[in-house]
């Protein structure tokens, strides 16, 4: 069985309406079990768990929401001390509006989260323009709900943004499945002393 954990934060609801429209897509590919966490639920034995890691926030003064952040730094940063998220499977999205005809800087927020997951040694699946919904919720790294309009009108989720979250979290299941039990990444380098990771860890 495939594991793919989303975690995720939310606070009018729209970011959990495209986790878990990315968690039904990732659950239409056979042998999927899909788990989703807000961020201050999960853990490091859930990433340490899973095959894939998929991370949403709602953008936050363009960038990633702080309880996303803490979770990166809690969770992901210890894990990547130790080396335990290399190999595993990663991707983002990101919920927001903005003034004007732009995204609020939702690009440099996914940037952001896959770094920390490029980091960790992850093999990172980003939003082809060929996914089904890409016009309205593509970014090229993963996909944006944009939640308002250009004069900060809400509009919400569409369906159109829930088909290419869809599309996104089942691309990432199957990359997953094709690579789960495969140690295909060179290893050899030293991992930081047990000194440092300790004091990380404390």
């Amino acid at each position: 069985m495939t594991t793919v954990l989303i975690v995720y934060t939310t606070s009018l609801g729209n970011t959990r309406q495209l986790a878990k429209t990315i968690a039904d897509g990732a659950h239409s590919v056979a042998g999927t079990d899909v788990q989703l966490k807000e961020a201050h639920e999960a853990t490091k034995d859930d990433v340490r768990s899973c095959d894939a890691l998929i991370v949403g926030s709602p953008m936050r003064h363009r960038t990633a929401d702080s309880r996303i952040k803490k979770f990166i730094e809690d969770v992901c940063e210890q894990l990547w001390l130790t080396d335990e998220m290399v190999g595993k499977v990663g991707g983002v999205f990101t919920v927001g509006g903005g003034y004007g005809d732009c995204g609020a800087g939702c690009e440099l927020a996914q940037l952001g989260l896959l770094g920390a997951m490029a980091a960790g040694g992850m093999i990172l699946v980003t939003l082809p323009k060929t996914t089904p919904g890409f016009q309205v919720a593509g970014m090229h790294w993963g996909v944006h709900g944009r939640s308002g309009g250009t004069a900060m009108e809400p509009l919400g989720i569409t369906d159109e943004m829930k088909l290419a979250a869809h599309h996104h979290g089942a691309n990432i299941a199957r990359v997953a499945t094709e690579l789960r039990g495969k140690d295909l990444l060179a290893r050899g380098n030293v991992a930081p002393s047990q000194e440092l990771i300790k004091q990380f860890s404390s």
